[in-house]
């Protein structure tokens, strides 16, 4: 059986909805179930496999698409594209209470995840386990941003964490290789940034040290473009960690 459908609507099935306001005016893109939250949390990298259709709807369910001039006059573009990475980044994802719910929960379980695999307590440097990263996450009453990545919540739960619980990021431990020519002034420059376990020269100065991973990049480019590409940063672990999980009392 045929169904007329009008040219200024398009039916959709299958479909989760992203809804954003702007300009006055309700403006919706057509995706495929489960595939918004892999996209803001950069898993999915293919719009593709995310959109339904890169056209940008005022009600999706009816089919209704949006005006160019809407468009322009809500995002400065008309290019349907453009507009869909928009809603997609800022917009709210409708779904039932229960799918909600159900996402949020697997949201917080990934952050608190993340968490436990990034940290550990500084004073006995083993990592916590998840359940008590949860928990913890709990009693600070964090709630969950579902337009934010997980990446980017694990961060934020980080910095909250630390006034509760003992907790920082586990350190890398790395080795500097530095031409004797260049290595005291570069020593200085990335000194406040390590925790030194070895250092000798032979006659270049090789340091082997802890350090955050935050100060890495700053570390390597300090390395690379004083001593001009002579010296080298060699990761030795990507986390400095004791066997076993941290437990509280």
């Amino acid at each position: 059986m045929s169904i007329f459908t009008p040219t200024n609507q398009i039916r959709l099935t299958n479909v989760a909805i992203v809804r954003m306001k702007k300009g006055g005016k309700r403006f919706e893109i057509a995706c495929y179930k489960n595939k918004v939250v892999s996209w803001r949390n950069k898993v999915e990298k293919d719009i593709d496999e995310v959109l339904q259709t890169h056209s940008v709807f005022t009600n999706v369910s009816k089919g209704q698409v949006a005006k160019k001039e809407d468009l322009l006059k809500a995002f400065d573009t008309d290019n349907e594209t453009e507009v869909c990475l928009q809603i997609l980044a800022k917009g709210e994802l409708q779904v039932s209470e229960r799918e909600r719910q159900s996402q949020l929960e697997a949201m917080f379980r990934d952050i608190a995840t993340l968490v436990a695999d990034k940290c550990v307590n500084p004073d006995t440097k083993r990592p916590y386990t998840v359940g008590l990263i949860e928990r913890a996450m709990k009693d600070a009453h964090y709630s969950v941003k579902p337009t934010k990545s997980t990446k980017q919540q694990a961060l934020d739960v980080i910095r909250l964490l630390k006034s509760t619980i003992q907790i920082e990021r586990a350190r890398m431990r790395l080795r500097l290789e530095l031409p004797s020519k260049e290595a005291r002034r570069i020593r200085e420059k990335v000194i406040a940034h390590l925790t030194i376990e070895e250092e000798s020269w032979t006659p270049d100065l090789e340091i082997v040290a802890l350090v955050d991973p935050g100060c890495f990049r700053l570390i390597d480019e300090v390395v690379r473009t004083d001593s001009k590409g002579r010296g080298s940063v060699e990761v030795l672990s990507l986390k400095d960690i004791e066997e076993g999980d941290e437990v509280l009392k």
